[in-house]
């Protein structure tokens, strides 16, 4: 039996923890949960079994031997920290993403769970919803060829102004360390990598506070462009209602596009390339066919993630998230900002220190609400 300590019991800290309670995941229990505030967790100890023990004191818990493997759910900035420290103390992590908020400081982190010898996953729960997994395995299949062009319009993580007041350090520099990218996109960001591959440099416009009293961007662009001439646009934002999320993939062979949960494949009869070269009509097109793809439902996508974590530390079973792959996403993400910040395309990889410096500029003028 994995035991298992919930670090951080608000939002999707007492969401896992519903689930470890209901017994869902086969083969672990959650035996111990970490929060700051004192009263909280006296509320907490009269709401639990007394088999879970409810810390504020977080070595203590770390030092306790009363758990095997720990869930992190804490605010961004502490994500690095309190993962590095449970790998100190012997503990496997499934961590919240990002895996952090600057690349320098995942790296350190990456080193660290590497030299632990323990488990490391991140809760990328988007990549076991079967419509990206089916993406993914078309396209590193071959079958629609070398990619030409990516475009992912993802707008619809629409959030109000309420959303961001809940709580006093979303949206600020200081305390989240970013807005649409590091937040929500993170997992765009992730999916769009792992199936596309990384770029090799990026050029963005990060809108910040341009729909919502908030410091940090909420509208973003973004073009990148590939080691094999292939090139991308990302556009993202927290203010449109209704919002699209459509991502369409150009190979030399056909294209995908996936909207509303739908997937369509067309397939060229010829390469685009070769029907290029040796077609003589003019205004001519390559002939293609297209099918829709039937995609099955992304039922429990969380309880599909942790019971993976668990089954990989008890049997071996291989991470849907490796921990270490975080650091890819958010190389996007810092990527994006360090562009629109500087004015400049960002080769990748990218300076480090410097995206860290202007974020420091931020994080220096930044104002929780």
């Amino acid at each position: 039996m994995v035991r298992i300590g919930i670090i951080g019991v608000g939002n999707m800290g007492s969401k896992y923890l519903d689930i470890l309670r209901s017994g869902k995941i086969d083969g672990a229990e959650v035996t111990a949960l970490y929060v700051r505030n004192k009263q909280k967790a006296s509320d907490l100890n009269e709401s639990v079994s007394p088999q879970i023990k409810v810390y504020t004191d977080l070595t203590a818990l770390y030092a306790s031997g009363d758990v095997d493997a720990v869930i992190i759910t804490t605010p961004h900035y502490f994500h690095v920290e309190m993962s590095m420290q449970a790998f100190a103390y012997g503990l496997h992590v499934l961590c919240e993403k990002p895996s952090g908020v600057y690349t320098k400081e995942v790296q350190a982190l990456n080193d660290c769970a590497a030299q632990s010898g323990k488990a490391f996953a991140l809760i990328y729960n988007q990549r076991t919803n079967p419509l990206y997994i089916k993406i993914r395995e078309i396209i590193q299949s071959g079958q629609l060829g070398a990619i030409k062009r990516t475009n992912w319009m993802i707008t619809d993580w629409y959030r109000s102004q309420c959303y961001y007041d809940a709580v006093d350090w979303r949206a600020t520099w200081r305390g989240e360390g970013g807005g649409v990218l590091i937040n929500q996109c993170i997992h765009n960001l992730d999916l769009w990598q792992w199936i596309c591959g990384m770029p090799t440099a990026i050029t963005a416009f990060c809108h910040e506070g341009k729909w919502h009293d908030i410091e940090v961007e909420d509208d973003v662009t973004a073009y990148v462009a590939y080691a094999n001439g292939a090139t991308g646009v990302f556009v993202t934002s927290t203010g449109d209602a209704p919002g699209t999320n459509r991502l369409e993939i150009s190979c030399d062979r056909g294209k995908l596009v996936t909207e509303q949960g739908k997937l369509l494949v067309y397939t060229l009869e010829q390469s685009e390339r070769e029907f290029n070269k040796t077609n003589q009509v003019p205004m001519a097109k390559p002939a293609y066919t297209v099918e829709e793809i039937q995609i099955a439902n992304n039922d429990h996508p969380y309880e599909i993630i942790i019971s993976n974590f668990v089954n990989h530390i008890a049997h071996g079973e291989p991470l849907i998230a490796e921990g270490q792959e975080g650091i890819l996403g958010l190389t996007l993400s810092n990527g994006m900002h360090l562009s629109s910040w500087t004015g400049k395309t960002i080769h990748l990889p990218i300076d480090e220190q410097l995206f860290l410096d202007e974020l420091n500029k931020k994080r220096d003028r930044s104002i929780s609400r």
